[in-house]
């Protein structure tokens, strides 16, 4: 029998960190709301001011920005338990997010943590994604990513286990918010479903052309997929439900769009 042709690839160190995250999560009560929003009027905001400035503007920016005004609002979702099971909430939200950089040749997910997401705006959270994207070394992401996956599975597991339980390293390395836009590589409508470690998860589907109501009158407009993951062990159903109200709202609405529309490039 002819021996079956295949090929033999290294899974690159920064998977360990995935994994790590996945194992993380196994014990949490987390619970899954599948929303859509209309962003037919940011996306067309976003595509004129980046003609404008002559630069292109981060979507996911956009929807981080937006995010971090909501959970301002909503503090019980930028919370977690610390080791002595207390609620742990700060005052100002910081929200995690995946970038895909390379690593040795080969696109990875790296994490950054964008600090004080309630102050800042649109365009200061699009600039530093894309710096990133462009120069990963000269943030600490890229430093602490190296350092991580170097170590042996029981050490990265554990000092995950303090990140995640003591206030000081949990503020310094991580957040309890996170945003991963795994679907927005694709043009098609869709939803994830993560197995997350974090107290609130966004998970950016696909955009897709539907028909929606806009004045009384049936149009077509592009709707995002959004999967909000919450751990129920930190925030009650009535909060949680709010939260998501507000965070549809807020996207839909554009405010910040509006704002920058007044500022000049």
């Amino acid at each position: 029998m002819a021996r079956e042709p295949y090929r033999a690839e290294r899974i690159p160190r920064p998977r360990r960190a995935a994994v790590d995250a996945g194992r993380l999560g196994r014990h949490k009560n987390i619970v899954h709301a599948l929303i859509q929003a209309d962003v037919t009027e940011a996306r067309r905001a976003i595509s004129a001011y980046s003609d404008q400035a002559g630069k292109k503007l981060s979507f996911t920016a956009y929807v981080i920005h937006s995010l971090g005004r909501a959970v301002h609002a909503n503090p019980h979702l930028h919370a977690y338990l610390d080791w002595r099971r207390r609620l742990m909430i700060y005052e100002h939200v910081s929200i995690g997010t995946m970038i895909e950089v390379d690593w040795e040749g080969a696109p990875v997910p790296m994490p950054h943590v964008l600090k004080r997401v309630d102050e800042r705006d649109y365009l200061a959270i699009s600039d530093e994604l894309r710096s990133v994207q462009t120069n990963p070394s000269a943030f600490p992401g890229w430093r602490y990513l190296k350092w991580f996956v170097s170590l042996p599975g029981f050490l990265r597991r554990s000092f995950a286990w303090i990140v995640m339980t003591v206030p000081q390293s949990f503020r310094a390395y991580s957040s309890p918010v996170l945003v991963t836009a795994v679907g927005m590589f694709g043009k098609c409508g869709g939803w994830g479903i993560p197995k997350p470690s974090q107290t609130l998860t966004v998970t950016l589907g696909g955009i897709a052309e539907r028909p929606g109501v806009v004045e009384g009158e049936i149009k077509i407009r592009e709707y995002l997929d959004i999967t909000i993951s919450i751990d129920h062990d930190v925030v009650d159903g009535a909060p949680a439900a709010r939260f998501i109200e507000e965070f549809r709202t807020t996207l839909e609405r554009a405010a910040a769009l509006r704002d920058f529309e007044h500022t000049s490039v």
